[in-house]
């Protein structure tokens, strides 16, 4: 049994969403199984049912983490750079990038309205000016391209900087003239 294992209750539902997401980081979706989370957690699986009432559970929980962790990324990018589609491309892709299986398994699903969605959309909303529709698109190419990166689909020495760079000029307002 691991420190886990005598933990307080109490804090038994984050200390499962942490060996889910570090079981998921380390080992991909596939690891993530109720009876390897409970070995790792070191409690038999019927206890991890007390916290968390299926699998599903466990993955809204672990999305709602990515969601609330994009939105201060986000929110850290817009800060430095109000405005800058570049700098919210940039830290979009980085966070995906440092955190694959997870990335991919958030946005595999259907994503909760409100709360951390909506948190991680406003920067975006604002760096389109507040039209709906340009930040829609904007989405799409970043949650493309890193869907792309991630799971090899660009040709061997595809330029992928040049590729999105292209993509970031592409919702970048030229100057007023």
């Amino acid at each position: 049994m691991s420190d886990l294992a005598i933990a307080p209750t109490a804090d038994r539902p984050r200390q499962i969403i942490a060996a889910a997401r570090a079981l998921l980081e380390a080992e991909g979706p596939e690891a993530l199984t109720m009876r390897r989370l409970a070995d790792r957690v070191g409690v038999k699986a019927p206890s991890l049912y007390k916290h968390f009432p299926d699998k599903s559970s466990v993955v809204a929980a672990l999305a709602a983490e990515m969601l609330r962790e994009t939105a201060g990324v986000l929110a850290a990018a817009e800060a430095a750079a109000p405005g800058s589609f570049s700098a919210l491309a940039t830290a979009y892709r980085t966070y995906a990038l440092a955190h694959p299986h997870l990335y991919l398994l958030t946005m595999g699903r259907t994503l909760p309205a409100g709360g951390a969605a909506d948190a991680a959309a406003a920067p975006l909303f604002r760096a389109a000016g507040g039209d709906e529709d340009r930040a829609r698109a904007a989405w799409a190419f970043a949650h493309g391209m890193v869907v792309l990166e991630l799971n090899g689909r660009f040709p061997p020495g595809a330029d992928l900087s040049a590729a999105w760079e292209a993509g970031i000029a592409a919702f970048t307002p030229g100057p007023a003239g």
